[in-house]
């Protein structure tokens, strides 16, 4: 990811190792020469079944990157009459995507979007061109790669972020700043304290991935105002 910071470990290499020591643990790896795993070697290579037995699909390892590392919630806010957002560009980061819809976790977390490919709204909060920072959420990587916030740290200053709403208007914002805060002292205030005009929030996680907690331990937040 453009501006990652280099002390995290690539996704793909991550999700490597951690499904290498799984299988090695589980024994359902597959052995050298096409065996299953467990199996002696030698008995491998002087019997040849007149059909080959099917291999046997290891139960794909799904990292926990959502309720371990989302964001503590901002109070409620009373809607307004802004139609909810159902489409996000990034255009500097390559994202076009369909947007989910979140609420509450029981611990008093947001809820994170259940496809990694899409972004979310916390719909307890303002809509995007709303009075306040409306607040969008997005997976950082998956099992299977990069998720649709993986180059989030990576936008910049003047980055525009247009928000495509049900009615078919669209808002368009602009990047102020980005930061990465740690996720055991999330600045709450800074984040989803009251603004006088309509401004934006996307997060997404950050920092290193500790394997021992399963989460990352950090979160990055670009902050966004409403141009015009």
């Amino acid at each position: 990811m453009g501006g990652r910071d280099p002390s995290v470990l690539p996704a793909g290499s991550l999700v490597g190792a951690i499904a290498a020591l799984w299988l090695a643990v589980a024994g359902c790896g597959a052995a050298s020469g096409g065996g299953h795993a467990g199996a002696p070697a030698t008995a491998a290579a002087t019997r040849a079944p007149a059909t080959a037995p099917a291999m046997v699909q290891a139960t794909p390892v799904v990292r926990s990157l959502d309720v371990t590392g989302a964001p503590p919630a901002p109070e409620a806010f009373a809607a307004g009459a802004a139609p909810a957002p159902a489409r996000l560009r990034i255009a500097n980061i390559g994202v076009d995507t369909a947007i989910e819809r979140l609420a509450l976790n029981g611990d008093g977390t947001i809820e994170v979007p259940s496809d990694p490919r899409e972004a979310g709204w916390y719909t307890n909060g303002p809509s995007p061109g709303e009075q306040g920072p409306a607040v969008i959420l997005g997976h950082l990587d998956s099992a299977t790669g990069p998720a649709v916030f993986y180059r989030l740290s990576s936008l910049r200053p003047g980055n525009e972020v247009v928000v495509t709403r049900e009615d078919g208007s669209a808002v368009t914002f602009r990047v102020t700043r980005v930061a990465s805060f740690p996720v055991d002292a999330f600045p709450s205030d800074q984040v989803y304290g009251a603004t006088a005009d309509p401004e934006l929030r996307l997060i997404t996680c950050g920092g290193t991935y500790s394997v021992v907690q399963r989460r990352y331990l950090a979160n990055v937040v670009a902050f966004a105002a409403l141009v015009g």
